[in-house]
């Protein structure tokens, strides 16, 4: 009886965190139509950042790997649009940027996801930092430039475009977690020893998630290029963008599909409130992850299961009690 309440329950929220997903995902498509004209572009940056916490939580809080090459991946989908997107439509070079950084991700996986520990961490910190360097190397050698003019577009294409990429990422998510494949990767971040010992191929595994995530990002990047019209190799590459996706990962809590977009919305927010009152955003943001982590370790999305989890008991108990 008390597994017949409680799938009852969890099916019940299941269904609310859905139908709450696809609404806003609504209301976002409508809302740039009768707002004023930054409402686009910073819904376009909450957005962008939903999607880097979100492909970062499937692959780094399923497996224990911590990635840190988001900005690797989102550089590199910037360089794409800059050199290319002069003389093609925007849908395909998302599609160009995130198949770039798909075959990046899975090359370096390749080579480095044999690896265990802090070793792989390094690596993926270490590369922003590389194809920064060489590009600009490249850049200042042979076009004798040190950036590259970006095709600009109107804020509400890019918002729109973000939202494809958003959508399409969390229902592709959201279907392999409930896989084989999820499953797999689950069983990696929990033991890997074990799963290798049932039969799973974690390299290969770990490889294709790694990919998986970086497809995503790249897409971003291109994208978001377009909104401030000049790349360069300090704009692309900035480690900025590697921590940020953890950062909100964490505050919003990767042990759910849902914590990484709610703690990427509450902290975009707050970035962008603070920036426009204070500059000292970065000492507020360090005090407030600071007491996140003491306080909250499982993030917000934590506390919120944690709330309905203690509701569920007292649920059980008024049904037992009246039984």
């Amino acid at each position: 009886m008390e597994l017949i309440r409680k799938s009852f329950w969890d099916s019940k929220f299941s269904k609310i965190q859905s139908l709450s997903i696809i609404v806003a995902i609504v209301i976002l498509a409508i809302v740039p139509s009768f707002t004023n004209s930054y409402a686009p572009l910073f819904l376009a940056w909450v957005l962008a950042y939903c999607v880097m916490s979100l492909a970062w939580t499937f692959f780094s809080g399923k497996t224990g790997y911590i990635s840190l090459a988001s900005a690797a991946f989102y550089g590199l989908g910037m360089y794409l649009q800059a050199v290319l997107g002069w003389n093609m439509p925007l849908p395909v070079m998302m599609i160009l940027a995130a198949a770039a950084s798909f075959g990046a991700a899975f090359g370096i996986g390749v080579i480095t996801l044999r690896l265990r520990g802090v070793y792989f961490t390094i690596f993926t910190f270490g590369l922003a930092l590389f194809l920064n360097s060489f590009i600009h190397w490249y850049e200042v050698k042979y076009t004798h430039t040190k950036g590259r003019m970006v095709l600009a577009y109107d804020n509400e294409i890019v918002f729109y475009a973000i939202l494809v990429v958003f959508a399409i990422l969390f229902v592709v998510v959201i279907l392999l977690n409930k896989s084989r494949f999820g499953l797999a990767l689950d069983c990696i971040g929990q033991n890997e020893d074990s799963a290798q010992h049932v039969g799973v191929n974690t390299v290969m595994m770990k490889v294709l998630a790694f990919a998986i995530s970086a497809a995503p990002v790249g897409a971003v990047g291109a994208v978001m290029s377009t909104t401030i019209g000049y790349v360069d190799p300090d704009i692309a590459f900035k480690m900025l963008i590697s921590f940020m996706p953890v950062l909100m990962a964490t505050f919003g809590g990767m042990y759910n599909i849902y914590g990484p977009v709610i703690g990427a919305v509450v902290f975009y927010s707050l970035q962008d409130y603070l920036l426009r009152k204070t500059d000292m955003y970065m000492i507020i943001f360090g005090v407030v992850m600071g007491v996140v982590i003491l306080t909250m370790p499982r993030g917000i999305f934590g506390l919120v299961e944690k709330a309905m989890a203690r509701r569920r008991r007292n649920f059980d108990g008024e049904v037992i009690g009246d039984a």
